[in-house]
């Protein structure tokens, strides 16, 4: 199960997130989200474990538990359905530049 974890403090290792959930049993993977022009971190990770019950136990007992000194938020990470992810294709076919469009008709200074 793929396990979301948020409102990290900006501190924590990777190392230290995987050491909380071994506690609850087998950790395929972890992964803080960093910056990538600063490379610091963003607050928030993810956390790949193989049993499901087990990934179950964790989420169930470490939402809202205290990590140096933060709340943090684990549960369930969904995948985005395809329609919800931002796209920044430039060539998406509509029109109307980035100019505001002021030519609203009417008069064009005595032309």
């Amino acid at each position: 199960m793929n396990i979301f974890v948020g409102s990290l403090p900006f501190s924590i290792e990777e190392a230290d997130l995987r050491e909380s959930f071994e506690a609850y049993g087998a950790v395929d993977s972890v992964k803080i989200i960093s910056d990538k022009f600063t490379g610091r971190s963003k607050g928030f990770g993810f956390v790949e474990m193989p049993n499901d019950d087990e990934a179950q136990k964790a989420i169930d007992e470490l939402n809202g538990a205290t990590v140096q000194g933060r709340a943090i938020v684990v549960n369930k990470s969904e995948p985005k359905p395809e329609g919800e992810r931002r796209s920044f294709d430039n060539n998406r076919g509509d029109s109307r530049g980035g100019y505001g469009g002021n030519n609203r008709g009417g008069s064009r200074g005595g032309y």
